[in-house]
């Protein structure tokens, strides 16, 4: 029979629509100005920090729409920007340097919703506000540490060949000195180091020294891979913060431009972004007093550091690994409820270790926390000059060969392993960063360029309602439906896709796609009214219609869709995501207009003998 759909056809439809509709209900309930009460790396929020932050609200007379304990971080929900304002200024007075509080919005999606997995769709910074940073690579303390590593793995070769030599000192151009009790000593160094340093230069420097350079094509590189790694490694930081579609991505030699939708506070984001926080493990000089003074006299090849309960501890310079070989670290709890860390190691760094600690059983070793802090004073260039801050964690004695994978404890609370294993997990900074320029791009800003695409969104399905309805009237109501759907179905996608946000180039995406939807429209009824003329039935009139403009509508949209693939593949940022709309935008107006309205048709005129059409 022509112009019949069988039932399941309109069982799948009516099951797509509810969905559609499901998932694209949770945008109509925006969101709320909250703010995120969390532990700092000294203290975590509990119940006892969820009744303070009520009693202090209430004190100040502050108004809050609810307080909860959510996830391990306290939200408080407030009915506008003014109360929100008030409310963290309050608290932060209050609770000191032990919490992060951050504006933040929060959805106001309701609970049944929420259960079944609906959130409203994911805003761009230019639509939703946020943070932006441009941080700067310090390129020099990368360079360092390299100079650093290299003198160490040279000094290491020279003591394993039992080749002594008497004092070390850096040089201009990140190199070394090396100085030998005599010629002959220094000649037999350079014979052994070498061929196993091609890539370093090893030159003679007067009676009895020698200096190792890095050329210039290592630094050159170094410098390269200093930019490359911090981009990942911040790209995963942001991607454990749970921010939506953020923007990381380089510019110029050394700065990094990173982007962050919906986070209104800098002071956690800048918290976990900027920590330089790694690890790295010393073998303890037993030999020295481990309880001296800090000012007593240390070995040239050791350093005084200081354990958290503030005991001195004499390390040896050498460091056996370094954060930069830890692929993986999760937080758990040891057989005494002691919080503690799981480190996993590449494949080089397990066998660093593994032959590390095969001949130093029954030793100390120290893991060392390492970080980078901002020390209030600027150079010359007027940037500001970091200070490396370090603390002895954990000292334990070797008692088996380790391999790969290991555990650390000697941490403070929960929440500070916590912390330090999500670091690790998303990898160590290979260099400092400094914010140069941070600002935030407020909501108010954002309001108004969502209200401004909603706005030429409406206007545009508003005129082409109206076009289709006057031109084709009732075959016009049906293809106006399916544009109303096509809508509801591209939000209703958007928002349940995880990786996608709608940003003002995506709106633009929208209207496009919708355009296309009337298009194919356009052709299915110039189609039907050309079998018309032709003297077709009305039946047959309808399913050669829709028959001969399904290969048109297919050719049109599907280059559509090549393009849109393209500009994904290429683009970054916005362009991404003007094309992701366009891809899903194309899709469901595909669905709406040659299976959606040609269900309705069906509905309403197949199998009835019918003369005349309102088209």
């Amino acid at each position: 029979m022509l112009n019949h759909y069988s039932l399941w056809k309109y069982i799948m439809l009516v099951l797509t629509l509810v969905v559609g509709l499901l998932y694209a209900l949770p945008n109509l309930y925006g969101e709320d100005m909250a703010i995120q009460i969390t532990g700092a790396r000294g203290g975590a929020a509990s119940e006892s920090t969820l009744v303070q932050t009520r009693n202090i609200l209430e004190q100040e007379h502050i108004a809050s729409k609810s307080i909860a304990l959510e996830n391990g971080a306290i939200v408080a929900r407030f009915a506008s920007s003014y109360l929100q304002l008030r409310a963290r200024e309050a608290l932060t007075a209050v609770l000191g340097n032990n919490y992060v509080v951050a504006l933040n919005l929060s959805p106001a999606t309701p609970a049944w919703l929420s259960m079944l997995g609906a959130a409203p769709l994911k805003l761009g910074l230019d639509l939703r506000g946020g943070i932006h940073f441009l941080m700067e690579v310090d390129i020099d303390t990368a360079l360092n540490k390299l100079q650093e590593k290299t003198i160490d793995t040279v000094c290491g070769d020279l003591h394993d060949k039992g080749i002594p030599y008497t004092t070390v000192h850096k040089i201009a151009n990140y190199g070394n000195e090396i100085r030998f009790q005599d010629a002959a000593t220094r000649d037999h160094g350079i014979f052994w180091l070498t061929p196993r340093h091609r890539d370093l230069v090893i030159d003679r420097y007067g009676s009895n020294a020698l200096r190792v350079t890095l050329p210039s094509n290592l630094l050159r590189k170094a410098r390269e891979r200093a930019v490359q790694q911090n981009i990942t490694v911040l790209r995963k930081r942001v991607n454990q913060l749970g921010v939506a579609e953020p923007l990381v991505q380089r510019q110029g030699s050394d700065r990094i431009v990173v982007e962050l939708p919906g986070i209104q506070d800098m002071a956690h984001a800048k918290e976990i972004l900027g920590a330089t926080a790694t690890l790295e493990f010393h073998l303890v000089n037993s030999t020295l007093d481990q309880t001296a003074s800090i000012n007593s006299r240390v070995l040239e090849d050791s350093e005084m550091k200081t354990v958290r309960d503030g005991q001195p501890v004499v390390l040896y310079k050498r460091v056996i690994l370094t954060g930069d070989h830890i692929t993986d670290s999760t937080f758990s709890t040891d057989e005494y409820n002691r919080p503690q860390v799981n480190i996993s190691l590449d494949s080089d760094g397990g066998k660093t270790m593994s032959d590390f600690t095969k001949d130093n059983i029954g030793k100390l070793m120290a893991t060392l926390f390492v970080e980078y802090k901002n020390s209030g004073k600027k150079d010359a260039s007027n940037r500001f000059i970091l200070v490396k801050q370090e603390e002895v964690i954990n000292v334990a004695t070797i008692q088996s060969r380790l391999g790969n994978s290991f555990r650390i404890t000697g941490f403070n609370n929960y929440n500070e392993a916590r912390q330090l294993s999500m670091l690790l997990r998303a990898g160590a900074l290979i260099a400092p960063i400094q914010i140069v320029e941070e600002c935030i791009i407020g909501p108010t800003l954002g309001l108004q360029n969502i209200a401004q695409g909603l706005r030429a969104c409406l206007w545009g399905l508003v005129a082409s309602i109206l076009f289709i309805v006057v031109w084709y009237r009732q075959f016009g109501l049906i293809a106006a439906t399916a544009l109303i759907v096509n809508l509801v179905l591209i939000i209703g996608i958007m928002s349940l896709l995880p990786g996608a946000t709608l940003t003002m180039q995506g709106i633009a995406g929208v209207v496009l796609t919708l355009a296309v939807a009337v298009d194919a429209n356009v052709l299915i009824n110039e189609r039907i009214k050309e079998e018309l003329r032709n003297g077709r039935t009305v039946q047959q009139a309808i399913h050669e219609g829709y028959r001969g403009a399904f290969s048109s509508i297919i050719d049109a949209n599907v280059t559509t869709l090549i393009t849109a693939v393209i500009l994904y593949t290429m683009g970054t940022g916005s362009i991404k995501g003007f094309a992701v709309t366009t891809v899903i935008g194309v899709a469901t107006s595909m669905f709406t207009a040659i299976i959606g309205t040609r269900a309705i048709v069906n509905l309403l005129y197949g199998g009835k003998r019918i003369y005349k059409l309102s088209i």
